[in-house]
């Protein structure tokens, strides 16, 4: 399935964009949080072994993720329109 560009966006599509980054981003938040605890009651509990280095794997994927340079591009536009 091919992305369109933003800029061919129009202002509802740019606004319903935006509103699925942010919950993207909450849930990402949510998920890197509760892999920390898992990390963390792991290290506390029965010190670092292969089964703590798995979460942390994951979190490093989903801080390096690629869509960053598109959320960018997506606030830039917002702001450009004056949609903030």
């Amino acid at each position: 399935m091919e992305q369109k560009e933003l800029s061919a966006f129009t202002d509802q599509e740019l606004l319903a964009e935006a509103k699925k980054v942010k919950s993207a981003s909450i849930m990402s938040a949510l998920v890197i949080g509760i892999m920390a605890g898992v990390v963390i009651y792991s290290v506390v509990m029965n010190s670092i072994g292969f089964l703590t280095l798995i979460p942390l794997y994951f979190i490093y994927r989903i801080v390096k993720s690629p869509n960053k340079a598109r959320n960018q591009e997506l606030e830039k536009l917002l702001a450009e329109r004056n949609l903030t």
